[in-house]
């Protein structure tokens, strides 16, 4: 960026660091440097697809974020952070904008690279530098994230026999009397910070006690889908009344003690679909999904190191 143009910008965005950038705050929880050699290791040039794109990989990781903190399609993230000087200032003033393909091929190659688990390891990293550690007490519950089945009728094949787009790898459930189409986000959380530690997607069909991601030593604290699962750490789990056994005044206190406990555990859910807009996707494949559950997680933890260094615990 020449001179004039870069004091411009800079002299643009004083008015608005004036009323308060939202963005500058949370770009400021997290050293992005680690990520770079995380991200670059994607572009190495030995295949067809390797070539390396303009921007640099720390630009278009953080363009991921904007575009679930603000929910944006990828054609009006491009136009957002061309447009908006908080989104140029959050990017750190790149000379280049990547274009809505690049980041299309960015959030593909991270799937096709196995990059999740090594992104969510470093941001993991990051929370116990902070002295956010996991202590013992845990959290973990699902929700469905709700995808569009076209005019798939519920007994139509998935996967690869689909005949339309729109039905690849989502499936059908049902809760209670409703039916529901798409995925389900399993996370945990840990009780002291409730910052996100784990987290799995799958397709809806997919039952929340087939998914375990408590550990050794943890205690977790769960509702009564679980009931009847066992889990690596020490099961706290909500007591369900089966045929010829009511639930005793024992087990109901227990459970009313249980719900208590993992009371925060819903507000993880509202922050994600509410503030995220991450209830509903169009993606169609669970790969993809997954990549946006990432930076779904991504952002909430990032939303919730905001809320603790309000409260001064960071």
């Amino acid at each position: 960026m020449n001179d004039l143009t870069d004091f411009a910008l800079k002299e643009e965005y004083k008015r608005l660091q004036s009323v308060g950038d939202k963005l500058a705050e949370i770009e400021s929880l997290i050293d992005w440097k680690p990520f770079h050699p995380i991200l670059e290791s994607m572009y190495s040039n030995k295949t067809a697809s390797g070539g390396r794109p303009e921007a640099d990989v720390i630009v278009m990781f953080k363009m991921l974020v904007l575009q679930q903190w603000h929910g944006l399609s990828d054609a009006e993230l491009e136009r957002q952070c061309i447009d908006r000087i908080s989104f140029r200032k959050f990017l750190s003033f790149p000379e280049y904008v990547p274009d809505s393909t690049t980041v299309w091929s960015f959030r593909k190659r991270i799937i096709d690279n196995g990059k999740e688990e090594q992104i969510w390891t470093e941001i993991q990293k990051q929370l116990d530098a902070l002295g956010l550690k996991i202590k013992k007490g845990m959290i973990q519950d699902a929700t469905f994230i709700h995808s569009t089945p076209g005019h798939a009728k519920a007994d139509e094949p998935r996967g690869k026999e689909a005949k339309t787009r729109r039905s690849k790898d989502g499936t059908w459930t049902k809760k209670g009397s409703k039916s529901f189409f798409g995925y389900k986000l399993h996370t945990i959380i840990d009780k002291d910070y409730e910052l996100i530690r784990r987290f799995k997607t799958t397709t809806a069909s997919v039952h929340d006690s087939q998914i375990d991601l408590s550990e050794l030593n943890e205690v977790v604290y769960r509702d009564r889908g679980y009931f009847g699962a066992v889990a690596k750490g020490f099961a706290a789990t909500m007591q369900r009344a089966v045929r010829g056994h009511p639930l005793e005044i024992g087990d109901i206190l227990r459970n009313e003690r249980i719900s208590s406990q993992r009371a925060p555990g819903e507000r993880v859910y509202s922050v994600v679909k509410e503030v995220f807009n991450a209830g509903k996707v169009l993606v169609t494949t669970v790969e993809r999904v997954n990549v946006k559950m990432l930076m779904t997680a991504f952002c909430f933890n990032l939303h919730q190191l905001k809320t603790l260094k309000h409260k001064g615990i960071i």
